[in-house]
């Protein structure tokens, strides 16, 4: 099959014929109709997450189920997929209590830990690929289906993490990147008022045409007092933060209001100072979230398969292009997501 090959940090895709992939007991395989391409494989490629090498990356897969092997239920050739992130166990109590995201015997990620979707094939242990529902085309739109694991899941999972109610103000610090934009689309979705938060001027537009109500230009000057100030000194019910540096969360945690939560996840993950007397006497919580289960897969599957919401996907390449494509994730060029068809 043909495949992207990364044999280095640092390094240039290379186009190579590797062998079909064939399913051992438990596993199966794919072919890959489209992978999503997003700043978390990129930073696998720049080297800042660890990864072995030779590897194909990608995880954000549409695809066909072609193979099965011994031992695999509820998996058939022609079945529609997509694929969970993580390589859980399936057994352990995290897994059992459908918290997937803290399994105890993880195996790492799928494309950094094992080959993944920028290749004709995939193989991958059966329980991790995950059958699309009813209502969704995956052969008319396969880059857009593959981006909803990350894209739309991941603001999904935050709502819930964070408890989000209609009426409730939210701020998405980093709303110009493209989970970021995608969690302005989600909070809308949830009848929020939305607040954009970032430095990227010209991506401004989008964020508002994603539903952002009011947006914040954090290099103008302090964006926690400029979000007290759009809240009339109240302070927003939710700080939502996609950067993660000390300097967003910081900002995050002082532009809370009474009951305010600061959710973090991705980014930079650096260490930050929070008030707390604010925390005591406003009774705020400062949360954590990882990647979503694969319950929240399925339910922002059904919720794009009733067309509540699509994901944005603005730059669709063939595999060739890899190279060029990542070259603009890097620079941010990218306004949503962007994904390959093999």
């Amino acid at each position: 099959m043909k495949a992207m090959v990364l044999k280095g940090a640092n390094q240039p895709f290379e186009m190579m014929e590797v062998p079909d992939p064939v399913a051992g007991p438990g596993e199966a395989v794919a072919r890959v109709l489209a992978c999503g391409s997003g700043l978390t494989i990129q930073h696998i490629k720049a080297g800042r997450i660890k990864a072995g090498f030779p590897r194909i990356i990608g995880h954000e897969i549409t695809g066909e189920i072609v193979e099965i092997g011994a031992g695999v239920r509820g998996l058939a050739a022609g079945d529609a997929v997509t694929a969970y992130y993580y390589l859980n166990c399936g057994h352990c109590r995290w897994c059992l209590a459908m918290l997937e995201p803290l399994c105890e015997n993880s195996g790492g990620n799928v494309g950094r830990n094992c080959d993944g979707g920028y290749a004709q094939y995939i193989k991958l242990p059966a329980h991790v690929f995950i059958r699309l529902p009813q209502g969704l085309d995956h052969r008319a739109h396969p880059a857009e289906i593959g981006v909803i694991t990350d894209a739309l899941a991941t603001p999904y999972k935050v709502l819930r993490r964070a408890r989000v109610k209609a009426g409730e103000t939210v701020a998405v610090f980093g709303a110009g990147g493209g989970v970021g934009i995608h969690q302005v689309m989600m909070a809308k979705w949830a009848k929020t008022r939305v607040i954009a938060v970032d430095v990227a001027r010209d991506k401004f537009d989008a964020c508002r045409k994603a539903g952002a109500d009011e947006v914040v230009d954090a290099s103008a000057g302090d964006p926690a007092q400029a979000l007290l100030d759009l809240t009339h000194g109240e302070g927003v019910d939710v700080a939502i933060d996609y950067v993660s540096m000390t300097s967003t969360l910081e900002a995050g945690a002082r532009a809370l209001g009474r009951r305010g939560r600061l959710v973090t996840l991705g980014g930079a993950g650096q260490i930050f100072r929070a008030s707390s007397l604010d925390m005591l006497l406003k009774e705020q919580d400062l949360l954590g979230s990882r990647y979503v289960t694969r319950v929240e897969v399925l339910e922002t599957l059904r919720l794009v398969a009733r067309r509540e919401v699509w994901p944005i996907v603005t730059d669709i390449r063939p595999l060739a292009e890899a190279e060029a494509l990542h070259q603009r994730l890097e620079r941010g060029q990218v306004t949503g997501r962007a994904a390959l068809l093999m």
